[in-house]
């Protein structure tokens, strides 16, 4: 096994513990990602087409909550706390900062 890989158990407990998560995980639209904000991230990544990553210029596909809104729908709505990111920055850069937190 290379340095930094999980074993099968580990795995296991992993992919475990992802679905009891997801069990209790309301749906995307209790949490607010419904038509009205299909609506509202269309029109901000038209508006801000590239990733707002320093160095990267790649096309923004994500509406990312810089501060996480955690069920706050005014913060969840709160524009200013919008960033357009690449699905890249978004799923690695972005997750790791907010698993530090």
């Amino acid at each position: 096994m290379k340095s930094g890989e999980r074993c099968a158990c580990q795995a296991k407990r992993d992919k475990e513990r992802k679905a009891e998560f997801d069990e209790k995980r309301p749906s995307s639209s209790a949490r607010g990602y419904g038509s009205k904000w299909t609506q509202a991230r269309a029109e901000f990544l038209a508006a801000h087409p590239t990733c707002n990553r320093p160095g990267c210029d790649a096309p923004a596909t994500v509406v990312d909550h810089i501060i996480p809104h955690r069920g706050d729908m005014k913060l969840f709505w709160r524009r200013s706390n919008w960033q357009p990111l690449c699905a890249h920055c978004h799923n690695v850069w972005k997750q790791s900062q907010e698993k530090r937190q």
